[in-house]
């Protein structure tokens, strides 16, 4: 539940700045100098949604090293590092991408990737897994996370998250224009009045929370495919079936903002707002496949 709230408060909180900064502009009064200019607001609209989006994007890797207080491995200080990188090495390169950054943090069983692009990504794997699962089992939920690199998962879901965004930024005004048009004595005047403004950041609160739903529902697709992906690199999908029973029978690591929909554990109570399936739903899936 925590790492759901904290995914969808990360891209509401950055919406929320970015409109309020441009009703501090004067971005309102240009939109509705002539009635509601619904052009101007649909670009308007798209810059907003998609600069909020990959704002979160080229801060995700940054924000998960502070969040997570992840070491990032330089150079292994012993054998589990040493086995960690040159094992994310050799899947990184099976996999066609360039070698992500490897990092270890304390915490619950779990793991996450993130990053920009795919030749400047993070795999980071917890303290609570590596001493939970067998090498086998490490190695699946490695590979699981090289697979959302090498399928520009981050990417695709920014995009998808831009596109979210700029509905619920335009729905918003409108329906904003409206209640302020219907609530405005000074029939004269075009200008918003802070109706609008109350309106517009409430709109921007609840569509956004609907629309975080679509979001998690396409998060959820690429798990299956990342789950394929892993079985892909490691040749067989057993590792990964195991790892995710192991996991069924634990209590996920929440994870912080930007990485629970890069994560490996399963989903939670909330389906409709699970950023991943459930592991009985994943395992179903790499056993028809």
């Amino acid at each position: 539940m925590k790492r759901i709230v904290l995914l969808i408060a990360t891209n509401l909180a950055i919406m929320l700045v970015l409109g309020i900064s441009a009703s501090l502009l004067g971005v309102n009064r240009f939109l509705t100098a002539n009635g509601l200019n619904l052009g101007a607001l649909l670009v308007f609209a798209g810059l907003m949604g998609f600069g909020g989006a990959f704002i979160s994007l080229l801060i995700s890797k940054p924000m998960a090293k502070w969040s997570t207080g992840a070491r990032v491995i330089k150079q292994a200080s012993n054998a589990t590092e040493a086995w960690l990188l040159a094992t994310v090495a050799s899947q990184a390169q099976r996999a066609g991408i360039a070698m992500p950054e490897v990092a270890v943090y304390d915490g619950e069983p779990n793991a996450f990737a993130t990053g920009a692009s795919k030749n400047a990504s993070l795999v980071a794997v917890s303290t609570g897994l590596l001493s939970s699962m067998t090498q086998d089992e490490v190695e699946a939920v490695l590979a699981h996370e090289v697979a959302h690199i090498a399928n520009g998962d981050m990417v695709t879901l920014t995009l998808i998250q831009g596109v979210v965004n700029t509905f619920v930024i335009f729905l918003a005004r409108v329906v904003a224009y409206a209640v302020d048009s219907l609530l405005r004595k000074d029939e004269e005047s075009s200008a918003p009045g802070i109706a609008y403004t109350v309106t517009a950041i409430v709109c921007d609160i609840l569509f956004g929370i609907l629309a975080s739903i679509i979001v998690a529902w396409f998060s959820r697709q690429r798990e299956y495919r990342a789950d394929r992906g892993a079985a892909r690199i490691m040749g067989t999908p057993r590792p990964m079936i195991d790892a995710l029973a192991r996991l069924g029978g634990f209590a996920p690591g929440a994870l912080p903002k930007n990485m629970a929909a890069s994560g490996i554990a399963g989903g939670g109570v909330m389906s409709l707002f699970s950023s991943h399936p459930s592991c009985e739903d994943r395992i179903a899936a790499l056993q028809r496949a």
